[in-house]
């Protein structure tokens, strides 16, 4: 066993298979399979993870392993076979499957430097170049390109006087803190503390400090607990009568958190019917993938607790799935409250030092629980006894870039290895998911009915263009108006909800209909309000507010749509008197600052949250009696076969933050299109009908779950060579798959352009076609050989989005 596959970190189609090492003597019986490892490859040493161990190799000369990055596996046995099902279902690099496992603290960094080569010195290199190396004996790369020394340094370099070489560092260090313990037994330190001079009586006060507390301590608090200096102590460890080390210690996101212990609460009938076979497959080690279809309030999470309850007593462990956005502070009181130390927690507030250490501390087998957005299905954990996904429908368990897994799926196939159930949690379940609970694939268990028994909120539809009709040209309807008024003169609180950040959607001209668009994408530039600026959401562009229109000159340019800044100025206007807290991506980008707000609404400090779709999930304050939706529209009309699905979930979670305890509830959903199913039934809060209505406009129009969708993307600067290589891509997979699936394209994009690149796409849906993936693999191969025409090409199997 002298031998390693590694997978190295270069991510093309060439270099996606394991290449052979030698282990040198040293590491022999230290390196394992799930190991990080520093290989040279070509001219540089790279990250590679190693997947296999064996005696021999079909290759001669083989290199040497320069050195391993880890002290044990950072990739489990599971999760390297996790890689392979990765690598063939989402069609991506191996590399990349492994990487997206764990923390980006352990993504290596790159850095170059140059030195100069053995026995050579400074005296031999040019003098323009000697004051580089007098000091130092290496340059680092970036400091040469800014000193424009490069093309010297290739020269020297050409001549054999200086080298390249490549460094991988690891991005995160561990933290480490100063400890400092006695280094000498009780009876002659107590000897010491006489024989110290009476002009060092800060010595003596620290040794006296040790004879109380035999043991070790931080240098940090013992300084201050004897009030005395660093210095002093350094001068007891120079007589050998303390020793100073370092230890490693955990960034803790929650240090200045206590949280309140909670026991179990009484189920209610309801919850103990649902609860019973999810935990008699956790006694049998039975795989089952539950569905738990509750509605808003009906108390999903408590079954979620007493779940993980049993697992963790059968010594097992839990991962526990939430959306990003509702990874709120009440989500994380609810399961520190009842597990205490034994959960971890992983989401994108973290800096990459926590995310790293709370990583660490699964991997370590420290806890026990795991509460996280999507990335947490990876966690390292051996023993898992139960994966819960919470808003199961939600799109942000797909991941956009490579490797495109959807969270839900992962969790299957992990829990399938540890012969465990899977709990899917919604009051608005996918399509996909209840299709499949119909179809008896999944397991269904209904908790029809609040906790209290409460009603669900009264919802009433506004038509705006009555409003209008009526003169009434403010964003808010006389209605809603009426009732903010109402709730702040009873002290009660309101959320206004708006699916949209920014002061204005769009710039435009009344006179000659010029809308500013951006200059690199084929899309309207958004208006910014704080930075009076014009910005665009895909690529970053940024300019000026036009004063006057730059076709016709006119001076009747316009900010359109409503975004959540222009919402609170206008509360400013005409309620003046109403306290509102803000959020959305500009409010809550700081660090915390999500958990402030929140913790300041649930004080009271504020009348009215007005948010973007960050508040419609998780929410649960007692003393929200109104929901507002200012436009129910805004996503009904985005070209996306589920846009009909998002707006009705969007809205039925939105109108579940309502009336949840003693006071009941009222919503009002304001919109310009009152017909449209979606709105209409989400506001009878009718699942059942609006599944049926849904599933017979997929069906018609051969959509999921009906079908199966494969998008294909290609984008290039040139749309001449987009569209042709397009048509051959088209054509090829018309040739290879059966004459029941559907190929629509090439069409171009929704989005046409972005960031200066033309994009076209191919929309394959299909039932079963067993040759496709081997045919969208040939494709990717072949535009990877053909790296010269700087065409890319993606391909999403189950998109999510369809722009």
């Amino acid at each position: 066993m002298e031998i390693a596959s590694v997978i190295v970190d270069v991510p093309t189609k060439q270099t996606d298979r394991p290449f052979d090492y030698f282990i040198p003597e040293q590491w022999r019986g230290v390196i394992q399979p799930g190991m990080r490892v520093i290989v040279p490859f070509g001219p540089r040493n790279i990250q590679g993870f190693v997947v296999d161990l064996k005696a021999e190799s079909e290759f001669e000369k083989l290199r040497n392993i320069i050195e391993p990055m880890d002290l044990e596996p950072v990739l489990n046995q599971e999760l390297l076979k996790l890689g392979d099902w990765l690598t063939e279902s989402t069609l991506c690099f191996k590399i990349f499957a492994y990487q997206v496992m764990l923390p980006a603290a352990l993504k290596a960094k790159y850095e170059k430097k140059v030195r100069l080569a053995d026995g050579l010195a400074v005296k031999d290199l040019p003098e323009t170049l000697q004051a580089f190396f007098e000091n130092a004996d290496m340059l680092d790369w970036d400091d040469a390109l800014k000193k424009a020394i490069v093309p010297q340094l290739q020269r020297e370099a050409a001549k054999g006087h200086l080298e390249v070489i490549y460094m991988v560092k690891e991005r995160v260090k561990k933290k480490k803190r100063k400890y400092v313990r006695p280094n000498v037994p009780l009876t002659e330190l107590n000897n010491e503390i006489e024989r110290i001079p009476a002009n060092a009586e800060k010595q003596r006060q620290v040794l006296r400090y040790f004879s109380r507390h035999f043991n070790e301590v931080e240098l940090k608090k013992l300084v201050a607990d004897v009030k005395t200096s660093a210095s002093t102590v350094k001068a007891l460890v120079e007589k050998k009568l303390l020793t100073e080390f370092e230890m490693e210690v955990y960034r803790n996101p929650f240090e200045h958190r206590t949280f309140e212990r909670t026991m179990p609460l009484p189920l209610t009938e309801a919850q103990q019917t649902a609860i019973e076979p999810i935990l008699n497959a956790i006694e049998q080690n039975h795989h089952e993938v539950f569905l738990l279809y509750g509605v808003t309030g009906s108390g999903k999470t408590e079954i979620y607790l007493q779940s993980i309850q049993e697992v963790i007593e059968k010594g097992q462990e839990a991962i526990v799935l939430v959306p990003e956005i509702s990874l709120t502070p009440q989500m994380v009181n609810r399961f520190k409250g009842r597990f205490g130390d034994l959960v971890a927690v992983l989401h994108s507030g973290l800096s990459a030092g926590e995310k790293y250490d709370e990583w660490r501390k699964i991997q370590r087998k420290e806890v026990k629980v795991v509460v996280g957005a999507r990335s947490a299905i990876f966690a390292p954990f051996e023993n898992i006894g139960i994966i819960i996904i919470d808003e199961e429908h939600e799109t942000s368990y797909k991941q956009e870039e490579m490797p495109r897994y959807h969270a839900r799926d992962v969790a299957v196939e992990r829990a399938l290895n540890y012969n465990c159930p899977v709990v899917l949690g919604s009051a608005t379940p996918s399509l996909e998911s209840f299709a499949r609970a119909q179809k008896k694939v999944y397991h269904l268990l209904s908790l029809p009915n609040r906790m209290n028994n409460q009603n669900l909120p009264a919802v009433e539809i506004i038509d705006m263009r009555e409003e209008l009709r009526d003169g009434n040209r403010s964003m808010f309807s006389r209605k809603l108006f009426e009732m903010l008024k109402d709730r702040i003169e009873k002290k009660q609180q309101s959320v206004l909800f708006l699916n949209k950040r920014g002061h204005s959607s769009f710039v435009m001209c009344r006179d000659c209909g010029y809308v500013m668009n951006c200059p690199n994408c084929d899309i309207s530039l958004t208006y910014h309000r704080v930075t009076e600026q014009m910005k665009c959401h895909y690529c970053g562009y940024e300019s000026f507010v036009p004063k006057h229109c730059p076709e016709c000159n006119s001076e009747y340019i316009r900010y359109f749509g409503t975004g959540t800044q222009k919402v609170e100025e206008e509360l400013g206007k005409i309620l003046p008197e109403a306290r509102v807290i803000r959020m959305d991506v500009d409010t809550t980008g700081r660090k915390g600052s999500h958990e402030r707000l929140l913790t300041d609404f649930k004080d009271g400090k504020a009348d009215i949250l007005l948010g973007t779709q960050m508040i419609a999930k998780g929410l649960d304050f007692p003393n929200i009696t109104l929901v507002g939706v200012l436009s129910a529209d805004t996503m009904l009309h985005l070209p996306d076969f589920r846009a009909s699905e998002k707006t009705f979930q969007l809205l039925t979670q939105v109108s579940g933050r309502a009336g949840r305890h003693q006071l009941p509830g009222e919503v009002i959903i304001q919109t310009y299109t009152p017909e449209h199913y979606s709105i209409e039934l989400a506001s009878h809060h009718d699942y059942d009908l609006f599944y049926q209505r849904e599933m017979m406009i997929r069906k018609m129009h051969h959509y999921p779950p009906f079908y199966y969708l494969s998008l294909i993307t290609v984008s290039h600067e040139q749309l001449v060579t987009v569209v042709s290589e397009m048509e051959k891509i088209v054509s090829y997979v018309r040739a290879h798959v059966s004459k029941e699936a559907v190929v629509l394209g090439p069409a171009a994009s929704p989005i046409p352009r972005i960031n200066n690149r033309y994009r076209y796409q191919c929309l394959i849906k299909y039932k079963r076609e067993p040759n496709l993936i081997n045919t969208l693999k040939t494709i990717l191969d072949q535009y990877q050989k053909d790296t010269k025409i700087g065409l890319q090409v993606s391909i999403d199997v189950n998109p999510h989005i369809l722009m």
